[in-house]
């Protein structure tokens, strides 16, 4: 099993297989807009200009169980994104990542990556999951670890 496996209702309400990213190195991270953390939506989208090209896609997961820092409808999350930070990769429908309405890929990334000793939990916004090439989780990162630090990690992704 590996991240091709699933599929995600994207913000404009189409369904998208992940299969589609295959041979990408994917970073998955769940987001909101009003988090203390929505400020990496910056560096999110600056990783993503500076390796697109190479072979990066970040998918964002917007998520409303934390705080209820995600609030609004898809169409306010997205108009969010794009007239705040600009962002320009995909974007997907709200969803849970967690407990019995959690989406099956935030299942399985949770088994695949757990966290900090062992816990599987998402244990805020911004919590992120690097993926080769070949759709396996590599590494989990904890939500204050900033866009930018995660450049090396990627660059060995991309090989």
């Amino acid at each position: 099993m590996n991240v091709y496996d699933f599929s995600a209702r994207r913000i404009d309400g189409t369904e998208e297989p992940l299969e589609r990213h295959r041979g990408r190195v994917l970073l998955i991270v769940n987001v909101a807009s009003r988090c203390g953390f929505t400020p990496q939506y910056a560096g999110l989208q600056a990783l993503y200009a500076a390796y697109r090209d190479r072979g990066l896609e970040i998918l964002g997961f917007p998520c409303d169980q934390f705080g209820h820092q995600e609030p609004d409808d898809e169409a306010g999350i997205a108009t969010f994104c794009t007239t705040r930070y600009g962002v320009t990769f995909p974007m997907f429908a709200k969803i849970d990542v967690n407990g019995a309405q959690a989406h099956p890929l935030y299942v399985y990334l949770q088994r695949a990556r757990p966290g900090l000793l062992g816990s599987r939990a998402i244990k805020w916004n911004f919590t992120k999951f690097l993926i080769d090439r070949a759709g396996s989780p590599l590494t989990r990162y904890a939500p204050a670890e900033a866009p930018q630090s995660l450049a090396k990690d990627i660059e060995a992704a991309l090989g």
